[in-house]
Parts: structure tokens; C-alpha cells; sequence
């Protein structure tokens, strides 16, 4: 198999799956990479619900990101940790997949995704369905082998202005080649959705720490973000101009609005809620 399902694929093993309807599963986060972020353990679900919603109709579409009402950040998880997944299909056709889905460690909430919905496009224009096909037969029986995943560089913004504590702007150089694009996806390369949210969270977070409301003594953490909407691919090499205001405080935390464009158009737009804890 190659190098396919090691660089950006995280579900090692369905444990149990209702055709059309639900799945469980888990994904064994090698010891020996740097880090997991949350936006990674988000990936993880949804590629839980696109195995489940590929497998409904045959393996003729495979949804790709593109909206999610709300997600919520519970814990952070590190490296060696074993994810639960956990995800209920709520409608599911040729058309798209809506769906809600979560991840625990150790019996405990990492991350909830609520009210998501994913677009189904033709597999053939981004991997081989045999190849999934296959995938998701290992994944359904004796499991992938674990550890494959060797952690993932992700660019991050580089920020060109703004105010202090109140907006920043920014840019984002997706690479023209690296290891995630084997997965994401082998006939079409596009940066992952989650790749280019986790880069705004930072940005974000930096953003926040600058502010009033996260003293000395505090970072700004993410609790949750909402209005997810993911409008365009973007391909490699591609350079989007990353964007962050930060609203009037509210108690310890605030909210980011959050903007991503590419070629002069709005390539992706969210929300996230920060709040201020003990470093």
C-alpha cells in the first residue's frame, strides 16, 4: 500500500458499525510525533463519517468539508494517546452526508462536532475507489497497522498588520508538495480543511492573548467554534490572506471572527470563542 492511508488517515479500526447509521472506532496516535492538535482529533471523526457514508453508497462519492455549525474543544490529547470515535449519520445519499460525532480519550470528551455536513463528490476524481474499497475492508476487519503517521509540518500565518489585541492580518503559503497531500488526495491534491483551520486558531490565539482579558499569568485557550464554512478547495502552492477580529470581551473570554481568502474571493469563514486560563 505504500505510503496511501500513512501520512494524513486516522482511523486505524471500525469497531462497530450500523450500515448507513453510526460507527465507532479508534485511532492509535503514534508516541513519537511532536504533537496532535484538536483540529487533527476533529479530521479524525470526520474521516469516521466519510468511511461510514462512502461505504452507503458504494464508494461513488466521498464527501469533502464544508460546513460545521459547532464544535467544541474539551481536552487537548498528546502523542501515544488512543482516540474512541464515535459518529451518528443523520442523513446520508449521492448528495451529502450530515452527521455529529466526537472523540474521547481514555472515556473522556477531546472534541464534539455537531450539525456537519459534507458535499459528496465522485471518488474517482480524488483517489482510486478500489483503494478505498480495500481501505475500508481492512478497517472494518483486523485493522490498519498503527504508527504509520509521522506528524504533519503545518504552515502557519505569517502576520503582515493589524491592531494589538483587536484584529491581525495575515498570510498563509500552502506548500507545493508535502506528505499530507498522499491522502488529501492522491489524484487531486487539496490542503486540508482542518490544516487551515488549526493555522486560524493559532493566529487567533495569539490574537486573543494580546487582549485585555488574558492578563499576565493566563493564555487564551479555544473553547469552541462555530459557523464553520469551508467555500473553495485550495490546491497547492496556493497563498490565502488569513484575517482575525476580536470582539468586545465577555467575562474571562471573546470571540474571533475568523476569514480566509484566496484570489481576491472568500475562501473559508468561521467563528471561535477563546477564554482566558492559567498558563
Amino acid at each position: 500500500m505504500g505510503d496511501h492511508f500513512a501520512a494524513f488517515s486516522f482511523v486505524d479500526r471500525i469497531t462497530d458499525y450500523e450500515p448507513g447509521r453510526r460507527a465507532r472506532g479508534r485511532y492509535a496516535i503514534p508516541p513519537g510525533i511532536t504533537g496532535f492538535p484538536s483540529c487533527l482529533v476533529a479530521e479524525a471523526v470526520g474521516q469516521l463519517a466519510a468511511w461510514v457514508s462512502m461505504a452507503h453508497i458504494n464508494f461513488r462519492g466521498r464527501p469533502v468539508a464544508a460546513l460545521a455549525n459547532e464544535t467544541r474543544f474539551r481536552a487537548e490529547v498528546r502523542p501515544g494517546d488512543t482516540l474512541e470515535l464515535d459518529v451518528d449519520i443523520q442523513s446520508c445519499d449521492n448528495e451529502a452526508v450530515a452527521y455529529a460525532g466526537r472523540a474521547l480519550v481514555g472515556g473522556k470528551h477531546a472534541i464534539e462536532l455537531i450539525d456537519c455536513l459534507g458535499p459528496m463528490l465522485p471518488v474517482e476524481e480524488f483517489d482510486s475507489p478500489d483503494a478505498i474499497a480495500e481501505r475500508f475492508a481492512l478497517i472494518r476487519g483486523a485493522g490498519a497497522p498503527p504508527g504509520r503517521f509521522g506528524g504533519v509540518l503545518a504552515p502557519g500565518v505569517v502576520r503582515t498588520g493589524g491592531e494589538p489585541g483587536v484584529s491581525a492580518t495575515g498570510t498563509l503559503s500552502v506548500p507545493e508538495t508535502a506528505p499530507f497531500f498522499r491522502d488529501h488526495f492522491p489524484r487531486r491534491p487539496v490542503f486540508p480543511a482542518t490544516l487551515l483551520l488549526d493555522a486560524q486558531i493559532r493566529f487567533a490565539l495569539e490574537l486573543a492573548g494580546e487582549a485585555a482579558f488574558c492578563p499576565t499569568g493566563t493564555r487564551a485557550v479555544a473553547s469552541r467554534m462555530t459557523h464553520v464554512k469551508m467555500r473553495s478547495f485550495v490546491p497547492p502552492r496556493a497563498v490565502l490572506e488569513i484575517g482575525a477580529e476580536l470582539g468586545p470581551p465577555s467575562g474571562a473570554g471573546a470571540t474571533v471572527r475568523l476569514s480566509a481568502r484566496m484570489d481576491d474571493k472568500t475562501a473559508a469563514t468561521a467563528r471561535l470563542e477563546v477564554v482566558a486560563r492559567e498558563a
